[in-house]
């Protein structure tokens, strides 16, 4: 159902671009047209090189793949998956592999910020290879190549971060004094925006922070995570919320919460990024509150917008995927199309 219905909304806004653009052409003798977005692959011949972000499989980064396969079947679209396992160093070495197969466009995660990144978007775009980011933004690349089709897809992530902590204190009923661990991605530039907007909103409601930055093995794979998460617990008895700044992480809050012995409820659970395993833990009362930030948008979004800007010469689309919080509330009603991908 959410399948049919994001391509025909797609398709019926795709419909009312291409008539606003029917003026007459001011040259003599106009390029043909291209294929009407209503036909299927009318996007095809179009090379696309897409960063899902972490690794296959991973609870979220596997739903940011799902919606791209989606956009690519929509499209017709000739899209290749590289995997970066969340490493940003990893994700420039891989922009410049890409780049030599001198693809149509590259949709990019962008957690190397601006300053890594993009001294390879200007080699790109000299190319004429249209780059657009998801899930981090790169506003420095984002205003000067905007009108090439660099759009962005994702949350404002200072916004997400200090929403989430303000509801999670709202929730929990913590008050000044009180004790959070916060486990983020603080030192990451750009991308640890979403921690700094974490941390501002806990300083302002009076709360003490444990933080603790998420190692790069961590990043790569959550299930690492035990020993760091039962050790600080361990020296902080008085924590009484978790705040997990990772989409996998949030996802195998259970896991963690058991190892360092506590029960359901025993402390209020909060992060980023819905998934399966949260789902689960939600229901379970291990997981209390997540934000979600609609990642299956993300991967349709960058494909597309390099479809849009490859085929009709659109500039790059602006697009807030983050629109609400899932707590129990709400998660039953959620659920099915979370477990199957959609979501």
């Amino acid at each position: 159902m959410f399948k049919k219905a994001i391509r025909g909304i797609t398709l019926l806004a795709l419909c009312a671009l291409a008539l606003s653009a029917c003026a007459p052409a001011a040259t003599p003798a106009p390029a043909a047209p291209a294929a009407p977005a209503q036909t299927a692959g009318w996007c095809s011949g179009t090379k696309i090189v897409f960063f899902p972000g972490g690794t296959s499989g991973g609870g979220f980064e596997e739903v940011v793949y799902n919606g791209a396969v989606q956009a690519a079947k929509d499209t017709g679209a000739n899209v290749q998956y590289l995997w970066s396992d969340w490493d940003p160093a990893k994700m420039t070495s891989q922009f410049t592999q890409a780049m030599a197969t001198k693809p149509d466009g590259i949709a990019i995660m962008g957690h190397p910020g601006d300053t890594a990144f993009d001294p390879l978007i200007d080699q790109a775009e000299s190319q004429g290879i249209i780059v657009t980011s998801m899930n981090t933004p790169l506003p420095l690349a984002q205003a000067k190549y905007s009108a090439n089709g660099f759009g962005y897809a994702g949350a404002i992530l200072y916004d997400a971060g200090y929403s989430l902590a303000t509801e999670a204190v709202k929730e929990s009923g913590l008050k000044a004094g009180d004790t959070a661990f916060v486990w983020g991605l603080k030192a990451q530039a750009g991308r640890g925006e979403r921690t700094i907007g974490v941390l501002d909103a806990l300083q302002k409601a009076g709360i003490t922070v444990v933080y603790q930055e998420i190692s790069d093995a961590i990043n790569a794979d959550a299930s690492t995570g035990v020993p760091t998460f039962t050790g600080i617990m361990s020296a902080h008895p008085e924590i009484k919320m978790v705040i997990t700044d990772h989409g996998d992480i949030t996802g195998t809050i259970a896991t963690f919460l058991k190892a360092a012995n506590k029960k359901p409820g025993d402390v209020f659970a909060a992060g980023f990024d819905i998934s399966g395993n949260g789902v689960t833990a939600i229901q379970g009362g291990w997981l209390q509150l997540v934000i979600d930030q609609q990642q299956y948008l993300q991967g349709y979004f960058g494909v597309l917008q390099i479809c849009l800007s490859k085929v009709y010469h659109f500039g790059g689309l602006q697009i807030n995927t983050a629109a609400g919080f899932v707590n129990k509330s709400n998660v039953d009603a959620l659920a099915p199309l979370i477990k199957a991908g959609d979501r």
